[in-house]
This record gives structure tokens, sequence and C-alpha cells, in this order.
């Protein structure tokens, strides 16, 4: 037999994938249902993990809107006995750069949340 030569098989790099905003809600959502791990989420969606942890942080600081969905369980909000005492407040101030926007305190969350970005120039 007679060496021909030899082939190089060069492989591209995987494209990165682009998370609409919502699609990322979704799925960080899926993490909030009892009994289902970050990891297992992460799987079934081909992600890593620790990417999907960072998802989860900005959700809890506000820059990502988490729909409802059913068997999700949301942390409970807790006072303390001092926290009691203070009256209700009847509106929520944004205060982000100079501009101010005074919403009703009925304002669901999602909104609130939607408003924030929309303030902080992301779409």
């Amino acid at each position: 037999m007679e060496a021909v030569g030899f082939v190089e098989l060069l492989a591209a790099p995987a494209a990165k994938r682009r998370w609409s905003d919502e699609a990322k809600g979704r799925i960080v959502a899926e993490t909030l249902v009892a009994g289902v791990s970050v990891n297992e989420v992460a799987r079934r969606h081909s992600l890593k993990a620790n990417h999907l942890s960072a998802w989860r942080t900005l959700a809890r600081q506000g820059k990502l809107v988490v729909p409802e969905i059913a068997g999700a369980e949301f942390a409970a909000p807790v006072a303390s006995p001092e926290q009691a005492e203070v009256p209700v407040t009847t509106s929520i101030d944004l205060i982000i750069g100079p501009v101010m926007l005074r919403l009703d305190a009925a304002t669901p969350a999602s909104r609130v949340a939607e408003l924030v970005m929309a303030l902080q120039g992301r779409p």
C-alpha cells in the first residue's frame, strides 16, 4: 500500500446562541418549580448551569422579567415587627438617572420590572 497523504479536518466553532429576554425568563421560571434543579433545567435547554444561574441573578435584581408558571414557588415577603408598623405606601417611585416615574402601589411587579428595563435603555 502506498501512503497518499493526510487529511486535515477543521471543525468550525459552534455558533453562539442568542436568547431573548422572554425565553430567559421562561427558563428561569422553570427553575422555581418545586423539586426541579438548576442543573436539570440547564441540561434540558442545553445550557451550562452557571449561565442559567447568571440569568437567575438578573431576575433577582429585577433586570429580567420572570413569568408566573404553574408550580413555581416564589419567596413570600417576611416582615419584622418593626416593619409591620410602617404605613402602607400608595405609590412606587422609580428613579433612574435624571428620570423619575411614580407608579400606583398596585402596579404588578412584572410591569415595574419592564419599566425599570426601559428606563435603563434595555429593549
